[in-house]
């Protein structure tokens, strides 16, 4: 009788123990789904692919900064991301074009599984999250991530012209925690 007894525990906990991962899995779904993110894959690891793809990521964002500048909400920035596709192709294109570099670009926006990622003081759990690819070539080459709601990479200064990153979840927090 003991030993049905234990068995029988040991399955209780077992079950809660799948609940309880199950639940935290979940939860960081949720989590993932406030966020929209953007990498830019380089061709190769080459030298040359990976300095391009620095000169592209500079064309994206300041051709999406305008744009993305005072959006509020996630869903009206995938929108914003989804009709300005063609233009993010064009800008990575002609980008690689003036740097002597012919082997296209492709931008889409889809879902995609990530690693947990650091940005400054803001980590990500790693997970599904919506994301705007721009694939370079091939895209085999390693990527430039950020992320663009809420906005971390596409935040304009005062005047409207130059890009600075910074966290603006980070600042809040810093607000909210001092």
């Amino acid at each position: 009788m003991k030993k049905v007894f234990i068995l029988i525990t040991a399955l209780a906990v077992l079950l809660i123990a799948i609940n309880v991962a199950a639940a935290a899995k979940d939860g960081n779904n949720d989590v993932n789904a406030d966020y929209l993110r953007i990498h830019i894959r380089a061709n190769s690891n080459s030298d040359a692919d990976q300095s391009v793809k620095y000169e592209v990521k500079a064309a994206v964002v300041d051709a999406l900064t305008p744009l993305l500048g005072g959006v509020s909400d996630k869903n009206e920035a995938m929108e914003i991301i989804r009709e300005s596709l063609p233009l993010i192709d064009e800008v990575s294109e002609r980008t690689l074009e003036q740097n002597g570099y012919y082997y296209g670009a492709k931008a889409r926006l889809c879902e995609e599984d990530f690693p947990t990622r650091t940005y400054g003081e803001l980590t990500l759990s790693g997970g599904v999250y919506d994301a705007l690819i721009v694939d370079l070539g091939s895209g085999e080459g390693d990527n430039w991530w950020c992320v663009v709601f809420p906005p971390l990479c596409f935040v304009a200064d005062g005047e409207g012209e130059k890009v600075t990153y910074k966290s603006l979840i980070v600042e809040w927090l810093k607000k909210i925690f001092g």
